[in-house]
């Protein structure tokens, strides 16, 4: 069976390199899986997502001149969930977790002392932080006068 772009095949991890994984498909030809193509997150580590022996189905995403085959493994997989879309105002509706945590009857002076009061103690954490960085409390400099 020929493989064409947006073809869905199976293969297994022959080599990983820091810039992507090779893969033997099922007919005896080879392809790459960029480091990009991996997964829909961010990937630090090809090792943390694929292991070499490993048996994986990925989409043929492109074939060059030179007939060698782009594979994608966060292509091959279905989205985990809906894409975020714009409303008519122009404003990204906020993710589900920010919406528990905010109870129906709040009053805009509640939300902004709870915002103060979160704020206070970050801006806390980091002088604190920052002082243990220089190794004391944050000293004045001495002013030599001429």
């Amino acid at each position: 069976m020929p493989i064409e772009v947006g073809a869905l095949c199976d293969g297994k991890v022959t080599k990983i390199t820091n810039f992507g994984a090779f893969v033997a498909l099922e007919n005896g030809k080879s392809g790459m899986i960029h480091i990009s193509e991996i997964s829909s997150s961010f990937v630090k580590d090809i090792h943390d997502h694929l292991s070499e022996g490993q048996q994986i189905r990925a989409k043929v995403i492109k074939i060059d001149e030179n007939g060698r085959i782009s594979l994608s493994l966060k292509q091959a997989e279905p989205p985990k969930s809906e894409p975020r879309v714009r409303t008519s105002s122009g404003m990204m509706p906020p993710p589900a977790e920010f919406e528990a945590e905010r109870p129906a009857s709040s009053s805009f002076e509640d939300m902004m002392s709870r915002f103060k009061a979160t704020s206070d103690d970050k801006m806390s954490d980091l002088r604190q932080s920052v002082a243990s960085k220089r190794g004391s409390a944050a000293k004045p400099r001495r002013r030599y006068d001429d």
